[in-house]
């Protein structure tokens, strides 16, 4: 990567780095440093034994318990009527994978990626997946670099202030942020219904790309029944998804309730 394009994410990022191998790391995809292990090891291949590059995995697991810390702290201090869940909710929407994505994209972090043959190809610069990742892995890059200060600088400036206000609209209003899981809990521990229950009905499709079915129940007024069903690439996302479905049924038929009170 050149000079220029480093010095140039820089600006971006708010951040000059003292040690930029760091960042370099961070923008290094798994599937680039693969590729040059293999180069490297290849006896058909003289002259490829540099060492192939780190890639950004580990700092990944980092970046995401940084956010998670910086994020917490400034809702704390930018919220402090809110209780326990509201925070949650809001935190959960900040750090998802899609908010992830779109912060990347809107910095344009795509073409500074360095990414093997194959990712290329298949326009591994515009996957959301791939894009929340790195931009996870650039704040533990800043984090080791300069310590908590720089974080809080990009993560106020482009994770948060463009979002919040409407973020803390939409939790007032009532609407499912994040994690909905805990937001459907919420609402029926309010309504003094039963906890919700999630079981997998259904999975398909090969092991690279499953695809799974969940149902939620909940006793509102009497036995359990089925509030939705949700369908993810994941457990976790499924019952996600599930659970987002159950609380929007939920919300508008109490919406429609009370407007059709005298």
């Amino acid at each position: 990567m050149a000079q220029r394009d480093l010095n140039s994410l820089e600006e971006i990022l708010g951040h000059h780095f003292a040690e930029r191998q760091l960042l370099v790391q961070a923008l290094t995809h798994s599937s680039l440093a693969h590729e040059q292990a293999q180069e490297s090891a290849s006896l058909e291949s003289p002259g490829t034994n540099q060492p192939p590059s780190a890639d950004n995995e580990k700092l990944e697991f980092l970046g995401d318990a940084v956010l998670g810390l910086v994020a917490a702290e400034s809702l704390f201090r930018k919220f402090p009527d809110l209780h326990e869940g509201e925070w949650t909710r809001l935190r959960a929407s900040l750090v998802s994978r899609q908010h992830m994505a779109e912060v990347a994209s809107a910095i344009g972090l795509g073409p500074y990626l360095r990414l093997g043959r194959g990712e290329e190809r298949s326009g591994g610069r515009k996957k959301s997946a791939l894009l929340a990742n790195s931009l996870e892995a650039v704040l533990a890059a800043i984090y080791l670099d300069g310590g908590l200060g720089p974080v809080e600088d990009f993560v106020g400036r482009r994770m948060m202030a463009p979002y919040l206000a409407e973020l803390r609209k939409a939790l007032d209003a009532g609407v499912s942020l994040g994690d909905h899981k805990s937001a459907l809990q919420e609402m029926l521990q309010a309504r003094k219904a039963g906890a919700p229950k999630y079981a997998l009905k259904a999975e398909s499709g090969p092991d690279h790309r499953k695809r799974f079915l969940v149902e939620v129940r909940a006793a509102l007024d009497g036995p359990q029944v089925v509030l939705a069903r949700g369908i993810g690439t994941t457990k976790k996302k499924a019952e996600q998804e599930a659970a987002r479905r159950a609380f929007d049924r939920l919300r508008k038929r109490a919406g429609l309730a009370e407007g059709s009170r005298p």
